[in-house]
This record gives C-alpha cells, structure tokens and sequence, in this order.
C-alpha cells in the first residue's frame, strides 16, 4: 500500500508541482490550500507524512506544526518544512515549532524526495506495542568533548533548555555512563582524526547492541569541512554540529534530534512493542541535511567573497584617489600662487604702457584662473571622496557629501541628463562620509547608466532628502526604463546585474545594500514618479546608552 502524504500550499502552481513529483514516487497525495484546512482533514483522515510551506494565509506553517505535536493523535506525524531558498533564519524557526526537517523550495527535487522517504522509514520504525503511559521527564543529555571551554559553552546551552547534562572530558565506549536512560550523546569531533571518528562507530554499535535508542550528535569543525560531515554520519552520527555555529543554531540542532527522540518514545509507548530505530535511515536524512548546509554555505562564502572584492577595490581606489589629489595640489598651489604674481606685473604693464597685446594676455589669465579653479574644486572632490581617515561614524553634512558625488560624476552625467536637488531635510547625520559617498555614487552611476547618460542621453534624475519620524531619508530615482517588479527582489544580490556582459559586475547595489544595513537603516526599491526606478534609503538615528552616546 502507497504511502499517504498531505501537501500544505496555498499556491495552486507549487501544489501541482509537488503532488506531480509525489505521485510520480507512488505516493497517494491529498492537498490543503491553509493550515485550517489542514487541520479540517487531519481529523478525517491521518496521513503518513505532512509537507507544509512555512508561508501560510492565516496560521502559518509554523503554527500549523505547535498544533500538530500539541495533539496526541497527530503527535507523532513527520513534518516536513519548506522555505524560500534565501531565508536562512526559517530553518531555526521551523525545527522549533515542531517540524522534523526543513528543506528550501528551490531545492532538487530529488533532495525533497530522499528527505521525505527518510521521515517516512524512520515514522514506521517508531511504532510499536502498546506500553503503560509514563510522565513526562527533562531529556538526559551527555557531553563529552576534551576542551574544558567547549564543555562548559555546551552544558551551559543545553541547561538553558532545560536538560540534564552530564559532561566528560573522555568518553570510553564501554562507560557505564551509557548504561543509563540516555536521550542524546554529544561527542567533540576533529578533521581528519580517525580515533574521533572511531568512537563514533563504537557509541553507535554500542547503542545498537544495547537497544540504546540515544541521539548520536558530533560536536566540531566548520561547516565548509565536507570530509568531516560526510565521515562522521557515515560513521554512526545522527548529525553534525559545527563547532563554529552560531548558540542559536547549536541550541536548534540538537533540540530537534533530542524532541524527535522524546516523541518516538511517546509513540512507542501509545502505539506498540518499542523496537531499534533504523539508524541508517536517520543518516540519509542528515546527509540531505548536510546538502541543505553544503549549499547555503557555498551561497555564504560566494556573497562574502565578493564584498570582499568590493571593499578591496574601494580601498585602493580610495589611496589612489588621494595619491592623485595630492600630487595634483601641490603644482596647483605653484600655480596658482604664480598666477597672481604675474597678473600684478602684466595689469601695471598695461597701466603704464596700453597695448592691445597686453590686453590680451590680461584676458588670457583670466581664463587661466577659471581653468585652474576648476582643477583646484575637483581635487578638494577628490579628497572629499577618498576620506580614508573618516571611516568611523560621525557628524557629516549629507548635502555637502551628495554634491560631491554628483560633481564626481559629472562626466558621467553628460550634458543631456538634469540633475534635480532638493535637501529639505536637516543637515546633520551621523555617519560614515566613505560609505554613504559610495552608496550614492553606486546608486547616481547605476540611474546614469540606465539613462545612458555617457553616450548622449537624455532625461531626469532627481536627488532629496527629508525628515521622516526621526530617520534621514535619501531618495534617488530616474526617468529610465525602470526595474521590473519580477527582479527587484533580487536586484541586491551580489553578481546580479541587467547590464549587458562586461558592462557590469552586479556588485554596486549589494555594496550599497549592506553598507545600509550597517548603518542600521533599510534600503528599498519600487517605481518613481518619474517613471523609472525609485530608491528609498532610510537611515535611523543612531543608538546612545542612555547618558546621550
């Protein structure tokens, strides 16, 4: 008999998808449009397994899941989450609301599949005879890693949760410390140790010859260290914990191996005769999950790689600049000191002997001087840009800071592109004049392009600031084509660009975005009254500690 499965989804198209991909297994699939409904069919009919998506209208999928475990008939039902593929804090939300595993939509469908099937062998093997009810226990956790400190950080997190926590700074495979109601063994696991991955294979025969059913967890490494994942799941654990994780994801990770462990003895206890979990199975499972966090840490490292191309590129450019505004000034002051010296001589010339060739050579350094004043206000642009000694946060004129840019950009602008200004907000803000330089220099260069601004274009870009409940907003937005709403969600990806090839390195926005959120301050993107495309850059005031710093 075909295994049974409910899909959760308000979208019809992702619906479909899925209940294709299910059927096509063999799976007899039933679908529900919200998580009421859900509920509506989970008292009609028990499914074997429940997808869910975390986004629902009305009770999400993460209230769909409290109620699922709150209910002693659903209790035991696997649950699997899925999420959009960028949003990594839902995993941690997800596994704590109830759901078994967590998987992104954008997934291969065969991950989704290998996950699904895991939760299906490893619910059967749970079921059991019936046995006498028991109350409820705190989960019994040992720890057992030789770092003092990381000893203490874990018995330290797992107390908070509210475990018991024995720890060991060694763990023999034959300790009587097993011999107890064990929940989960915590183990410290290093790269390319084969003794570590050694014990792991001992806990786990261990564990299998006594009908131990304890969660198995190595505790170590990063998460980039596929050998080390891949070596310890094939060598009996449950899961891997980075050791560089975050205590939130820490915290997570284990409670949903230890409430997974805690509801299989429920089961046992409600539904028949306990027996052995199927320990390979649950590997198959952590080793999609490994997938999942190969994945997004791939998407980490690519993201953090480019900011740091980015702020490399900023820096030199910042030390050139200023080496360029310095050796520029300095024969400008020869010059333009001279200039006076020799108007002086030619205008008492002039007085004492007139001659039309005087004259001319008056009218000559006159226009002289305007050239070289202009030379003179594009190097004090030029330093004003570079600043590299102003990179903390402090009082800047934000009106002062924008024209420099726009000045800076004044060759991109061309002639056929009006720039139109209005600064009604105040004048002070408190930040980093490098940073918000290059945000808006990002943002001004990108509405140039798209106006095509270089090459003889035309139309408007229109620069203003105001006061909005106490955040500095800055608005910028173009007469351009625009940014289509499909690819605005995505249009401060790193790497993502609309430019032609080689016209565009897809980094300008993101820079932009992630300098803003430093400043604390959001940044958005929607269609302008002008008609192209509209950026919104909100920028909080800064956060004191109550005696006004």
């Amino acid at each position: 008999m075909s295994a049974s499965v409910l899909v959760v989804e308000d979208s019809e198209t992702q619906a479909l998808r899925l209940r294709g991909l299910l059927e096509a297994e063999g799976f007899s699939v039933s679908c529900a449009a919200s998580g009421e409904a859900a509920l509506e069919h989970l008292n009609a009919h028990l499914p074997d397994l429940i997808v869910a998506d975390f986004h629902l209208p009305g009770m999400d999928g993460r209230e769909l899941s409290r109620q699922i475990r709150l209910n002693g008939r659903t209790r035991a039902l696997p649950v699997l989450m899925l999420t959009g593929a960028r949003e990594s804090d839902l995993e941690r939300q997800g596994l704590e609301s109830g759901a078994d595993a967590y998987v992104a939509k954008s997934a291969d469908p065969k991950v989704v599949i290998v996950r699904l099937k895991a939760l299906l062998r490893r619910a059967r093997s749970e079921s059991a005879a019936p046995k006498a009810s028991e109350p409820f226990r705190r989960a019994r956790v040992l720890v057992a890693h030789p770092s003092a400190t990381l000893r203490l950080r874990l018995g330290h997190l797992l107390e908070h949760d509210g475990y018991e926590v024995a720890a060991l700074d060694r763990l023999d495979p034959d300790a009587r410390a097993l011999d107890g109601e064990l929940d989960g063994v915590v183990v410290g696991v290093r790269g390319g140790d084969r003794d570590d991955l050694a014990l792991l294979a001992a806990l786990d025969a261990r564990r299998a010859r006594l009908g131990a059913p304890f969660q198995l967890l190595a505790f170590g490494g990063e998460e980039s260290d596929r050998d080390l994942l891949t070596d310890a799941l094939e060598a009996g654990a449950d899961d891997v914990v980075p050791a560089s994780a975050s205590d939130e994801v820490v915290r997570a990770r284990v409670r949903a191996q230890l409430r997974r462990k805690l509801m299989a003895d429920e089961a046992r206890r409600s539904a028949g005769e306990a027996r052995s979990q199927e320990l390979a199975l649950a590997r198959a499972e952590a080793r999609a999950a490994v997938a999942d966090d190969l994945a997004s840490a791939n998407r980490q490292l690519k993201d953090a790689q480019g900011q740091l191309v980015q702020a490399a590129k900023m820096a030199s450019l910042g030390e050139l600049v200023a080496g360029i505004a310095h050796e520029i000034n300095n024969p400008l002051a020869f010059l333009l000191g001279h200039q006076d010296t020799v108007e002086r001589l030619i205008a008492t010339a002039a007085d004492e002997s007139p001659s039309p060739g005087l004259d001319k050579a008056k009218a000559r350094l006159a226009s002289m001087r305007v050239g070289m004043k202009r030379i003179q206000d594009l190097v004090l642009n030029l330093r004003k840009f570079s600043r590299l000694d102003e990179g903390d946060r402090h009082v800047l004129d934000a009106a002062d800071s924008i024209e420099t840019v726009l000045a800076l950009l004044t060759h991109k602008l061309g002639d056929g592109i009006e720039v139109r200004r209005d600064y009604a907000a105040r004048n002070t803000l408190e930040g980093s004049p490098a940073l918000l330089n290059q945000v808006v220099m990002n943002i001004v260069g990108n509405a140039a392009d798209a106006l095509g601004g270089s090459s003889g274009g035309q139309g408007v870009i229109a620069v203003s600031t105001r006061d909005e409940g106490g955040d500095f907003v800055i608005v910028v937005e173009d007469s351009g084509p625009g940014v289509p709403p499909d690819l605005r969600d995505r249009i401060f990806e790193p790497f993502f660009t609309t430019k032609p090839v080689g016209a565009g390195t897809g980094l300008g926005l993101a820079i932009a975005y992630n300098v803003v959120r430093a400043h604390g301050g959001a940044i958005a993107i929607d269609q302008g009254e002008l008609g192209g495309a509209r950026f919104t850059i909100t920028i909080p005031p800064p956060v004191t500690d109550g005696e006004g710093r």
